[in-house]
């Protein structure tokens, strides 16, 4: 039996740090309004769809949604920041 956390084993699939992972995951929760989906099923989530890189939390949780694996309501999504402008451009 893998006794693994999940940040561990998303730290590792994806090669980030484990508060990184723990951070990420984290975020996929609060994205939902009240009803937070345990870390286990965003990994098994992740897993299945087999990202080539890690998405943005959002996403993630968006796309549980649509999928209804976690169909419970949903934060609004976060704005996006924008690139800063060029500040030596002429």
């Amino acid at each position: 039996m893998n006794k693994s956390k999940p940040f561990e084993l998303l730290s590792v699939r994806f090669g980030i740090s484990r508060e990184s992972a723990k951070y990420f995951l984290t975020r996929v929760q609060k994205s939902f309004k009240t009803e937070k989906p345990p870390h286990q099923l965003i990994l098994e989530f992740i897993e299945e769809k087999r990202f080539e890189s890690l998405p943005r939390p959002y996403d993630v949780a968006r796309l549980m949604h649509e999928a209804d694996v976690w169909p419970h309501p949903m934060q609004s999504e976060p704005p996006t920041p924008l690139d800063e402008e060029d500040r030596y451009a002429e």
